[in-house]
Formats: C-alpha cells, sequence, structure tokens
C-alpha cells in the first residue's frame, strides 16, 4: 500500500482518519523544536504573548540538524527521542497542535491529550537523517538563534516519510507492536 499523502496543517477531519501503522508523506510547513524551543514556547503561552508561529493544525518535528553542508538547506535531519517534549506536549497540543513527529514512547499525559484534542504522533526512521533531509526544501530559523541546533526553525517538506505510531483513537503502535510479538505462536 502506498503512502497516504498528507499536507499541513492539518485539520482534525485528516487527523481523525489516520490509524497506527498508517504510512505518510508530509509535504508543507513543519516546525523544528527540541528541548529548549518547548520550554521557551510554553513560557510564552504562560505569560500570554505571542508565539512566533501559529499552533493551530501545526506539524512539530522533534529534531535538531546537523550544519548544512554547501549547497544544501539543512544537514542531517534524523528524529530525536520525543519523550523530552512529554512535559509540554499536552498544553501545545490543546492550544491547536496538531501533529509531532519524532521516535519513541510517549506519555499517558500525552496520548490522553491526543484523545481529547485530535491530535497524531508520527515516527520518523531513527539513524536516516541523511536521507530525511533531502525531503527538507526550506529551512530557516524563526525564533531563538542563540539556541544553535535547538532553535525553532520552519521547514518546508516535500513528500516526508513517517508512520502513525500514535493516533487520536487511542492507538499506540509501540503497545500494539508489542503484544502482537508476545502472541504465543
Amino acid at each position: 500500500m502506498a503512502a497516504r499523502k498528507i499536507t499541513t496543517p492539518l485539520t482534525d477531519e485528516v487527523v481523525r482518519e489516520l490509524r497506527i501503522g498508517d504510512e505518510v508523506s508530509i509535504s508543507g510547513v513543519v516546525y523544528q523544536a527540541r528541548d529548549a524551543a518547548h520550554k521557551r514556547l510554553v513560557a510564552l503561552m504562560e505569560e500570554g504573548e505571542p508565539l512566533p508561529f501559529d499552533l493551530e493544525g501545526a506539524v512539530v518535528y522533534y529534531m535538531g540538524p546537523s550544519p548544512a553542508k554547501p549547497g544544501n538547506v539543512i544537514g542531517s535531519a534524523g528524529p530525536t527521542t520525543s519523550g523530552r517534549m512529554d512535559a509540554y506536549a499536552p498544553l501545545l497540543i490543546e492550544k491547536g497542535l496538531k501533529g509531532m513527529i519524532g521516535k519513541g514512547l510517549r506519555s499517558d499525559a500525552v496520548k490522553q491529550a491526543m484523545v481529547e484534542h485530535t491530535a497524531v504522533y508520527l515516527a520518523a526512521t531513527g539513524g536516516a537523517g541523511a536521507l530525511l533531509a533531502r525531503r527538507i526544501v526550506a529551512n530557516e530559523v524563526i525564533a531563538w538563534p542563540e539556541l544553535g541546533a535547538e532553535a525553532l526553525a520552519r521547514l518546508e517538506v516535500v513528500d516526508f516519510p513517517a508512520i502513525v505510531v500514535g493516533d487520536c483513537h487511542g492507538g499506540d503502535l509501540y503497545e500494539a507492536g508489542r503484544r502482537e510479538y508476545e502472541k504465543p505462536l
């Protein structure tokens, strides 16, 4: 089965159609943010200050790129461990974030927020950062350049590959996969 093509910003309708195990091909704007950027986003929200981008329908990629070689828009761009953003993700989801790309398990609080507010968690292939970088056609730091690789950036992606590992229906591919593997033969 071919990957389902989705375009950002995501809508509730698109997110509701996605199920764990679905392969997707993402095109549009995705925001790069890791721990330090998440901490600053939440601080701005708590202070009632505007954010550097509109959360409504947004997708965030948990990634810190390596420096770009001459002629490239970005260096290696593999996913980082998503659990480090779990303290911040529920609030961002509540305020409109619809998609997250990373790798690894998510907390119960994040999974609950995804169900309550219609969001999706996607996994990108760890160790394939150089290949994933080829799907990023534009890269612009939009906030906190002093954070270096952890700065908030606006990425444009074309046919960026990912797999739905957490859906808005409570599905968790990590748990489902483990159950399937543990079944007696």
